[in-house]
C-alpha cells in the first residue's frame, strides 16, 4: 500500500518470542501508516475507506471509540476507566468527537487490515485454495462488545459478570476449567432476531470461505459458573439457543459453510444439535485410539459419515504435534496405532487423514515438518507459553512438498 518505506520492515524478533514482544514495534508501524495514510491517501482510498467505514458501521464504530479510550487509559480494563465506563449515546457522541485523532486512527487500521486481507483472500482463490476462518463462541470482558452492548450479557446492575463461562471438571482437570468470559443473554438476543450473532458471522464469512464455530456444544447446553465461584465446579448446564440461532443466521445470510468443533463433554444434545443443523463435525486421529472401543471409534476413518460430512485433523491447536504425542504413547496405545500408520507415524497419520471420505482434511504446520512438542502451540490451561512458535523461512523451503503434492492427488483433495 506503500505507506511505510521498506526500510521500516527490517526489524527481526529471536525465533519463539511471543506476541507482547513484538506488539511496541507493529504498534509503532500501525501509527506510522495511518499518519501517512490520512496525509496522503488518494481520493480513491478515501472513497473506499469511507465505504468501508460505512458498510461495518454496526461493530466498527463502537470499536473504534472502545480503542480509542483504551488508549487514553493506557490499554487498561474498561471497568478501571475513571469515566466513560458506561457513557450514555449522547456521551458517546461527545467522546466521539474529542478523541477524533484516535478514532480515526483505530478506523484507518482496521480498513487497512481489511484491504490486505481481501487482497489475500483474492490471490488464494485465485490458486484454487479456501480459507477457514475460526469464531470463538464467547468473547472477552474487555472487549468493544461487552462495553458498548452489555445488555446481551448476563451482567448485574453494576455491569459485572453475575455468571461466568467454563467446562466441567473431568479426569484431567478435576476442578475444571473457569475460563471467565461473560455469558450472553440468550433470551436478549432472541428478541433481537439474533441480530448481534447474524452481524458477527456476516462479517466471518466475508472474510473466509469456511468458518469453524468453536466450543459448538456450548449452543446446545453451557456449562454456568457462579462469578464469585473460584473454579468450575459449582457450575451447572444450561440450555443455549439451539437450532433457532442457526436459523436466524441462514435465513439473513444464506446456507454458509459452517464447521462445527463438536469435541469434549458431549452431552444428548449437542449431536442432536449437529444432525437438526446439518454442519460437518471434527474428527481428530489423535483421539481416535481406544482399547474399548477398538475399530468402532467414531474418529478412525471407516467410521465417518458415508456422505463425508466431516473434517479430519491429524491435531489440533490444543493438542501435541503428532510427532511429539507418538513419542509419549504408552506400549498399549503404540499397539494399536503402529499397524495402521506404519513405520512414519507423522505421515502415517496424514495418509489416513488424507485418504479417509471427510470432505475436508487439515494438518497443522507442525505436522507437516515431523515437529515435535517443541512446537506445540497451545497447552489449554497452562497460561504461559503459548502461542508463540513460528515458522521459518527455511523450514517452509525444507517442507516435503513434493510428497505432499503427491499424496494429494492421489487421495484427490
Amino acid at each position: 500500500q506503500g505507506l511505510l518505506p521498506a526500510s521500516a520492515l527490517t526489524q527481526r524478533f529471536a525465533e519463539g518470542a511471543v506476541a507482547g514482544e513484538s506488539a511496541p514495534w507493529r504498534e509503532g508501524l500501525l501509527r506510522e501508516a495511518s499518519a501517512a495514510f490520512r496525509a496522503s491517501a488518494s481520493p480513491e482510498q478515501r472513497a473506499a475507506c469511507a465505504a468501508f467505514r460505512q458498510a461495518n458501521a454496526y461493530w466498527l464504530e463502537p470499536y473504534a471509540l472502545f480503542a480509542a479510550l483504551r488508549e487514553r487509559h493506557a490499554q487498561a480494563a474498561y471497568w478501571t476507566w475513571p469515566a466513560a465506563r458506561r457513557p450514555l449515546p449522547h456521551q458517546r457522541d461527545a467522546l466521539r468527537v474529542e478523541l477524533a485523532a484516535e478514532v480515526e486512527h483505530a478506523t484507518v487500521v482496521q480498513f487497512l487490515f481489511a484491504e490486505q486481507w481481501a487482497a489475500l483472500r483474492e490471490h488464494a482463490r485465485a490458486h484454487g485454495v479456501e480459507v477457514v476462518g475460526d469464531a470463538p463462541i464467547f468473547v472477552a470482558r474487555d472487549s468493544a462488545d461487552v462495553w458498548a452492548l452489555p445488555e446481551l450479557f448476563l451482567l448485574d446492575a453494576a455491569g459485572e459478570p453475575s455468571v461466568v463461562a467454563g467446562v466441567p471438571p473431568d479426569y484431567f482437570s478435576p476442578d475444571g476449567q473457569r475460563w471467565g468470559n461473560p455469558l450472553y443473554d440468550w433470551p436478549v438476543h432472541a428478541r433481537t432476531g439474533y441480530a448481534w450473532w447474524v452481524e458477527r458471522m456476516r462479517l466471518a464469512f466475508a472474510r473466509h470461505d469456511w468458518v469453524r464455530l468453536d466450543h459448538f456444544r456450548g449452543f446446545a447446553s453451557y456449562w454456568e459458573v457462579p462469578a464469585s465461584a473460584q473454579t468450575a465446579v459449582e457450575g451447572e448446564w444450561v440450555p443455549g439457543p439451539g437450532k433457532a440461532l442457526f436459523d436466524a443466521i441462514e435465513g439473513a445470510l444464506g446456507p454458509q459453510g459452517i464447521v462445527a468443533e463438536d469435541l469434549g463433554d458431549l452431552t444428548p444434545d449437542v449431536p442432536a444439535l449437529l444432525e437438526a443443523t446439518g454442519f460437518p463435525g471434527m474428527k481428530v486421529l489423535q483421539f481416535a485410539w481406544d482399547e474399548e472401543q477398538g475399530d468402532e471409534h467414531p474418529f478412525l476413518p471407516q467410521n465417518y459419515p458415508a456422505d463425508g460430512g466431516c473434517v479430519v485433523y491429524t491435531g489440533t491447536h490444543d493438542n501435541q504435534t503428532t510427532a511429539g504425542w507418538y513419542a509419549t504413547l504408552d506400549a498399549k496405545h503404540r499397539a494399536l496405532v503402529e499397524p495402521r500408520v506404519g513405520p512414519d507415524p507423522v505421515w502415517g497419520l496424514l495418509e489416513l487423514g488424507w485418504r479417509s471420505r471427510a470432505f475436508m482434511a487439515i494438518a497443522p504446520l507442525q505436522d507437516l515438518l515431523g515437529l515435535g512438542d517443541e512446537a506445540r502451540l497451545n497447552t489449554p490451561g497452562q497460561p504461559d507459553g503459548n502461542w508463540s512458535w513460528r515458522a521459518t523461512q527455511a523450514q517452509l523451503e525444507a517442507l516435503p512438498w513434493e510428497r505432499l503434492a503427491t499424496l494429494t492427488r492421489e487421495s484427490q483433495r
